[in-house]
């Protein structure tokens, strides 16, 4: 009998990453859980049943490419890889500090396009037709000066996305990303606790609630399926109609 496919997640120890890994053992996936929190990560592993954990800052090239080197020798070629891992490291413009801009950069960007490249080659090399999901943002397309680095990041992630998705199109391997907008994690607990600004942040959002998380690894999951397979290059915002109001909702 054929193994299920093999589904990694980084940034898998809480959150969006908990949900899409969640999603995927739903959908039949063995899935590998990946986070910088060795200490998260081995109880969301245990809680999840998940086929691994291996811990892995996504800012480390080395680190990226030696936790990709321990999937493929233990575990196997990957058949899906969510990119989910990545920061925010709020700030002012004018002070912001070019040490936290690189980090954010180097997570969030540069981080999903090492294990996009050396997943993708090994996708080619095993003829497997595989699905790569990156995790965008609103702030891909709407922006908010305190976090400058982190709507950077996701701007250059929704090309790079299309990029990939166009050079990796001959293989029949689908690269996407999902677009959150307000949804109810430990990210936005600080919105949660503030009535008004919880209130602002719904008057923002046609559907006049935050999401949950397994709305968005739900999302994930069907780009990984089949039920997706011709869908490609594309940024799925799941944001409760945020993107489509040009006014706040009184």
């Amino acid at each position: 009998m054929s193994k299920a496919p093999l589904a990694l997640v980084t940034g898998g120890a809480q959150g969006i990453g908990y949900a899409c890994g969640e999603a995927l053992k739903d959908d039949g996936f063995r899935v590998i859980l990946s986070d910088v929190n060795a200490e998260g990560l081995a109880e969301a592993a245990r809680t999840l049943g998940a086929e691994a954990a291996i811990a892995c800052d996504m800012g480390d090239v080395t680190a990226i490419h030696a936790m990709l080197d321990k999937i493929a020798a233990e575990h196997g070629p990957l058949s899906a890889l969510v990119n989910n891992a990545g920061i925010a490291m709020p700030g002012d413009f004018l002070d912001y500090a070019l040490e936290d801009f690189d980090r954010v950069m180097n997570i969030n960007l540069r981080g999903v396009f090492v294990a996009t490249q050396r997943v993708a080659k090994t996708m080619v090399a095993e003829g497997i037709e595989g699905a790569i999901v990156n995790m965008s943002s609103i702030n891909a397309q709407v922006a908010i000066p305190a976090i400058p680095a982190y709507c950077a990041s996701k701007g250059g992630l929704m090309q790079l996305t299309k990029v990939a998705a166009l050079a990796l199109a001959p293989h029949n391997i689908r690269v996407n990303a999902v677009g959150p907008g307000s949804i109810d994690t430990a990210m936005m607990a600080g919105v949660n606790a503030n009535p008004e600004a919880f209130a602002m942040a719904m008057s923002r959002t046609p559907l006049g609630r935050a999401g949950t998380a397994r709305e968005i690894g739900d999302v994930v999951a069907f780009l990984c399926s089949q039920k997706a397979s011709y869908i490609t290059g594309e940024t799925i915002y799941v944001d409760g109609g945020r993107l489509g109001l040009n006014y706040v909702m009184s």
